[in-house]
């Protein structure tokens, strides 16, 4: 955490939005901690609320927008060669595909509560050909939901936010599970419901 402090007491709203950026592509950088410590200091008064957020959130959708362009500009096979540089395993590549292909687009706003595989979700965006427009609505408030709720806890809990940071991480995978398992019910009746007011709908031959 030390060097995260430097970088934000030196470089200001600049290191936090390069960092994020970072993080995001798939560089080792605590994401989760740098934002709620940005929180905290906030709550402290050493950072203005509007500009930390503003800060977090663009570097936020910068970087999970590289990660897209990586993925639709060279695709997978890049991906296969030179993913243990941006931390993306086979294990982990795996698991993304398996979740796009059950939730899709849905998988970019859940995946920033999944460390380690956010960017790999978008990558996969952009291998799929998604719209630009697409990936820019799911991907871009997951980023803004994301942001603001680890930012908060820094605000709203104070000296106590490293404990909160360590409760909420703790649950991170199995809320993210829930609401992903959430997701598919909803679009599997929705889909359902659909289909039985087509065919009562549907004229007589």
């Amino acid at each position: 955490m030390g060097n995260i402090e430097y970088w934000i007491s030196h470089y200001g709203y600049g290191g936090i939005f390069v960092l994020l950026v970072l993080g995001i592509v798939g560089l080792p950088v605590p994401d989760e901690t740098l934002l709620t410590l940005t929180g905290f200091l906030v709550y402290k008064g050493d950072l203005h609320l509007i500009p930390a957020f503003l800060s977090a959130y663009l570097g936020s959708i910068a970087g999970i927008t590289i990660s897209y362009v990586i993925g639709r500009t060279f695709g997978l096979f890049v991906i296969h060669k030179y993913g243990r540089y941006l931390h993306i395993t086979e294990e982990r590549l795996g698991k993304a595909h398996n979740w796009f292909e059950k939730i899709g687009r849905w998988a970019l706003l859940i995946g920033y509560f999944i460390p380690g595989v956010r960017h790999i979700f978008a990558i996969i965006a952009g291998t799929s050909k998604l719209e630009l427009w697409e990936f820019m609505l799911f991907a871009y408030l997951g980023a803004f939901i994301w942001a603001a709720g680890f930012l908060s806890i820094g605000y709203f809990f104070g000296d106590k936010w490293e404990i909160m940071l360590q409760s909420v991480q703790h649950h991170t995978i199995l809320l993210s599970f829930i609401l992903g398992v959430l997701v598919v019910l909803f679009l599997v009746f929705r889909k359902k419901i659909a289909g039985l007011f087509g065919r009562k709908g549907a004229p007589e031959p």
